[in-house]
């Protein structure tokens, strides 16, 4: 029975790297964004001789938008492949400091921070495209963008005061990854 348990729990422990394709795919996403990226951009620099501040503000805000969500992309593969996948062996100097600290609980905070900002992004250029219509401003389209963004900010809120219930001691921000030797113990 133990060498039946070993196989088991080997094979359950190896099935981790079936997440390798999904992490890679979304690196594939990343490609594909800065290809949109580009193409905003070169379609912004171009209006921008004739451009009012509201279309430059929202092409901004434009970019912004795509590299929050790329970010987020970034993210979401670093920390998941490193919690759920394996460790990335890279060099010290190029890695990130981030990578070392974010745990479930933090990947989770960042997650949720980006969606909020992106949401943020959005629901300014609802309101910036108002004075560029030459109609009424949709008010349902208005309040459903500014709902959402409320419900995001309130998950943002559940999730960071769930955090700090179950482990009360210091901000995740803080806390050495468990792989991580303290500082003066060695």
């Amino acid at each position: 029975m133990p060498k039946l348990e070993r196989l088991i729990e080997t094979i359950l422990f190896q099935s981790r790297w079936m997440l390798a394709p999904f992490y890679l795919g979304l690196a594939f996403c990343l490609l594909l964004m800065l290809v949109h990226f580009v193409r905003e951009l070169v379609h912004f620099v171009v209006k921008i001789p004739a451009a009012t501040e509201s279309d430059v503000i929202l092409g901004v805000l434009a970019l912004i938008d795509i590299t929050f969500t790329a970010n987020l992309v970034l993210i979401v593969i670093f920390s998941g492949y490193e919690n759920f996948v394996s460790k990335i062996e890279v060099g010290d100097h190029d890695r990130p400091d981030w990578m070392t600290k974010v745990d479930f609980g933090g990947l989770k905070q960042k997650l949720m921070t980006s969606i909020v900002a992106i949401s943020a992004i959005q629901v300014l250029r609802a309101f910036l495209y108002i004075d560029q219509s030459s109609g009424p401003p949709d008010s349902t389209k208005l309040a459903w963008l500014v709902g959402i963004h409320v419900l995001f900010l309130g998950s943002l809120l559940a999730v960071v005061i769930a955090d700090r219930i179950s482990d009360p001691g210091k901000p995740a921000a803080e806390k050495p990854h468990p792989t991580q030797k303290s500082a003066g113990k060695d």
